[in-house]
């Protein structure tokens, strides 16, 4: 389709395109004037929550709200079966998080009282969605694992690329990968 009369072959002010570089426009203009004593906060958030600064304020500025819970994937923690014991570093990482709430999702046939139990320190656990489950279904049992925390206020630990698209069906803040996350220097 040819532009009509009095158009000037700009881009299209109503695609993805044209929002993407107002993003980055108004990130750009942002960017220089942060206060450095906001950076230094966000700098000692990131580490209370084991994170990089650049993962953090990745997060942060993708959804524009802070972190208050972590959800780890079983695969995550590699807790595969009932009766397994929590790898001591995943268990040193997970009690050093301070300042969010950390949940696990047991993913089947494991039971949310089977992580439970191996992992102590999460404050819930729950039916992790099915693999080969549809978006509506994810978003709903993400959902009710959630209860009224905002999703885009969530960060997802995860160790399996179907676990990624988690992040999206459930509108999350963020997907990170398990090595990522525990293999941090």
């Amino acid at each position: 389709m040819t532009a009509g009369i009095g158009h000037n072959g700009g881009p299209e002010m109503a695609g993805l395109a044209w929002r993407t570089q107002c993003w980055r426009a108004a990130r750009a203009r942002l960017l220089p004037t942060l206060p450095l004593e906001v950076v230094r906060l966000r700098v000692r958030r990131a580490a209370e929550l084991g994170l990089d600064y650049k993962t953090y304020a990745g997060i942060r500025a993708s959804t524009g709200h802070d972190l208050v819970a972590f959800l780890f994937s079983s695969n995550a923690l590699r807790v595969l079966r009932a009766g397994q014991v929590l790898a001591p570093d995943h268990a040193a990482a997970l009690t050093a998080i301070t300042g969010v709430r950390a949940e696990g999702l047991a993913c089947p046939p494991l039971r949310p009282e089977a992580l439970q139990a191996a992992a102590p320190m999460l404050s819930a656990s729950h039916v992790a969605p099915g693999h080969l489950e549809g978006f509506s279904a994810i978003r709903a049992r993400l959902r009710a694992a959630l209860g009224k925390t905002p999703a885009d206020t969530v960060l997802l630990i995860g160790d399996h690329a179907l676990e990624a698209e988690w992040c999206a069906a459930g509108r999350l803040g963020g997907y990170l990968s398990a090595e990522r996350y525990f293999t941090r220097g």
